[in-house]
């Protein structure tokens, strides 16, 4: 194969695995390099095909957007997307590279390289604000040890609501679709693109353009005149003298004026400033978090949790509140930050041993973080609140939750049965996700493990959360473990992890979290006991 010196200067800019010339029509007309690794198929064989063939549907937009802001003579990306993958096959990833030479004819010279593929929580690839707040840390770190020169752009489509309003659902969706794709293909890697709700959102991105030209090619883009919607932005240097822990408070503080008030809130000039105004808030926080708790300015609320080889309630998990019925997580993760979260979890057990003393029959689970699990004080304070209470011990059980990781698994399962030797039961919360892991049931003394509720939800379509639930269960009895499935919303889902051979459920089937403790809100049909596993508590059966 031969390649015309225009050609050649078209991938000089790359250091790919695959190098391909895709015409005006979006057919590939070259193509070098390793394609049955990225593509599943021989170079040549790539020829005359679309590209839109090896792209995952739901990132061609980001490709078409990538493609459609190109300028003659322009290179952009890389943006990592998710290739086309047969059923049961892993799914691949490349970062896209493209230049539009002015002398090749229209055609878009293309570099793909391998890469990992993009995980995101939002809608269409878009991460929601917590989902870009780590996706921002990660690029942070990135850039620091490349010396790339990041900025945060956030931007207001003014309009939007009313725009969409006038579109089906079919149209609304392909349009939010499109959006998606645009925003992704502007930011640094095509992984750093947010949704903060109505029209407001956040990428990060290279320096160098203005924000000027970034709202004309997203208008251009998405041809937003013709919607009446007009696109506004302002950015923020992520350079300066400040820590990656100062960064990231900063980039949340921006984040979260930004939600609020839109361009409305007050410009910050540079990342040095939103350090100041962020630590200012912090410090505000901390105080009123710290009051809130002393003044116990917060409740517990009370989800059933059952058995499942005959549908009676088991006990109840006790889950704070602040003020509302909103995730108390940003108030959690917040305590946390703030070396406040010792302070809570006291605070809640001690109101939750008030309610079990109230009621004789009542058992609960309360969660503990795992930055409080180890501390000698909290461990000591809980020895005190049960001492002389014989009625409350056996009745109470902490679910070791993975919002924080636990450092020092040995000293923390020390601490663990301390507790355990005061009749309380030890629950892994979470299973799955986040810091909880294998070292956690191998080297912590457990009760119970709740499997989380992401594997429960997709359980009963089989596949790899069937085969994962199964043997965990497995492991889990074998270990002498009892496990609880979490976020069991119908009948389907319960047969499904009962027949998975797990013991207790929790989820909107048997009842959403309530003031006060109830049964469950069905009953269900008794089944064959399972036979009976060691390990639990007596009393907690």
């Amino acid at each position: 194969m031969s390649l015309s010196p225009q050609r050649l200067l078209g991938f000089a800019f790359a250091s790919a695995d695959l190098l391909v010339e895709i015409d005006e029509g979006g057919k590939i007309t070259l193509a070098v390099g390793a394609g049955e690794a990225l593509a599943g198929a021989a170079e040549t064989a790539l020829v005359g095909r679309a590209w839109r063939d090896f792209v995952d549907a739901a990132d061609v937009p980001v490709i078409d957007a990538l493609f459609a802001g190109l300028e003659s003579a322009a290179r952009r990306g890389p943006v990592v997307v998710r290739l086309a993958a047969a059923p049961g096959e892993p799914q691949k990833a490349a970062g896209f590279s493209a230049c539009r030479l002015p002398y090749n004819v229209g055609a878009i010279s293309c570099a793909l390289t391998r890469a990992t593929p993009v995980k995101t929580n939002g809608r269409h690839g878009l991460h929601d604000a917590a989902g870009f707040e780590a996706a921002t840390r990660v690029l942070f770190d990135t850039a620091a040890s490349t010396g790339v020169e990041l900025e945060m752009a956030l931007i207001e489509m003014q309009g939007l609501a009313l725009a969409r309003g006038r579109l089906d659902e079919a149209a609304a969706g392909a349009f939010d679709q499109k959006m998606s794709g645009a925003l992704r293909a502007q930011s640094y890697g095509g992984s750093a693109a947010a949704g903060l709700g109505g029209d407001r959102y956040a990428l990060v991105r290279q320096r160098g353009e203005s924000v000027e030209a970034l709202t004309e090619r997203l208008g251009r883009l998405l041809a937003l005149d013709e919607h009446g919607v007009k696109p506004a932005a302002r950015s923020l240097a992520l350079t300066g003298e400040a820590s990656p822990s100062q960064a990231i408070r900063a980039i949340r503080y921006a984040l979260d004026s930004f939600i609020s008030d839109g361009m409305d809130s007050a410009p910050i000039a540079s990342l040095g400033e939103a350090v100041q105004l962020s630590v200012r808030r912090t410090l505000e926080k901390a105080g009123a978090l710290s009051a809130a708790v002393n003044d116990r300015r917060f409740r517990l609320v009370y989800q059933p949790v059952v058995r499942l080889k005959d549908g009676s309630l088991h006990h109840h998990e006790a889950l704070v509140r602040f003020g509302d019925d909103a995730s108390p997580f940003p108030m959690i993760r917040m305590a946390e930050e703030l070396d406040l979260i010792e302070q809570l979890d006291l605070a809640i057990v001690e109101e939750a041993l008030k309610r079990l003393a109230a009621e004789p029959a009542l058992k609960l689970a309360v969660n503990v973080s795992g930055r409080t699990i180890g501390s000698e004080a909290f461990i000591a304070n809980v020895t005190d609140m049960l001492a002389g209470k014989a009625d409350l011990k056996g009745r109470l059980m902490f679910e070791l939750t993975e919002s924080a990781a636990i450092d020092d698994l040995a000293a923390a399962d020390r601490r663990l049965q301390a507790l355990r030797a005061q009749g309380c039961l030890v629950c892994l919360d979470d299973f799955g996700a986040g810091a909880a892991s294998l070292a956690y049931l191998q080297q912590l003394s457990l009760d119970v493990v709740k499997i989380d509720g992401r594997y429960i939800r997709e359980l009963q379509h089989g596949g790899r959360e069937s085969t994962f639930i199964r043997h965990l269960v497995s492991m889990c009895a074998e270990l002498g473990v009892r496990t609880l499935a979490e976020m069991v919303e119908t009948e389907q889902a319960e047969e499904a992890v009962r027949h998975a051979g797990v013991d207790f459920a929790q989820g909107w089937l048997y009842g959403a979290a309530a003031d006060k403790p109830g049964p469950p809100a069905t009953a269900r049909a008794p089944v064959k006991p399972a036979a009976r596993r060691m390990g639990m508590v007596e009393g907690w059966g």
